[in-house]
């Protein structure tokens, strides 16, 4: 089970909720966006698909103590091989084929903070298993 539990923040002196996880589960990842729904303003929410490997990203950007914030998990199928094919002539072609599991996914999370004087996301650095929102 996800915990929410408040943290002092040493640079606003206000405390920010922060989430507690061991993995990032779907189950998690569900609690997690109805937790931000529940508490922040949502700003955008989108899935977008990866390319030819079947993937996709899902991606909510909201507004918490700390500014903006935009949070991305991208489900992807495992690599299970990787075929190159071509020669090994100097200058010759060759593609890389990669072969995918039907069953098995790789889910990666991210956080990212909006820095107004660069006018970009900048991804946030955690602990293992905790999340500041």
């Amino acid at each position: 089970m996800t915990k929410l539990v408040f943290l002092q923040s040493q640079s606003t002196h206000h405390k920010l909720p922060t989430i507690y996880s061991t993995y990032m589960t779907d189950e998690r990842w569900i609690e997690i966006k109805a937790l931000i729904e529940d508490k922040f303003e949502i700003l955008h929410s989108s899935v977008e698909e990866t390319g030819e490997d079947g993937g996709t990203v899902e991606i909510i950007e909201f507004v918490s103590p700390m500014g903006k914030i935009r949070l991305e998990r991208t489900n992807r199928p495992l690599v299970i091989d990787k075929k190159v094919i071509g020669s090994k002539r100097i200058g010759s072609e060759h593609k890389v084929h990669f072969v995918y599991s039907d069953t098995e996914k790789v889910h990666t999370f991210k956080a990212y903070r909006w820095n107004d004087e660069s006018n970009s996301w900048i991804e946030m650095e955690m602990e293992k298993g905790a999340f500041f929102l």
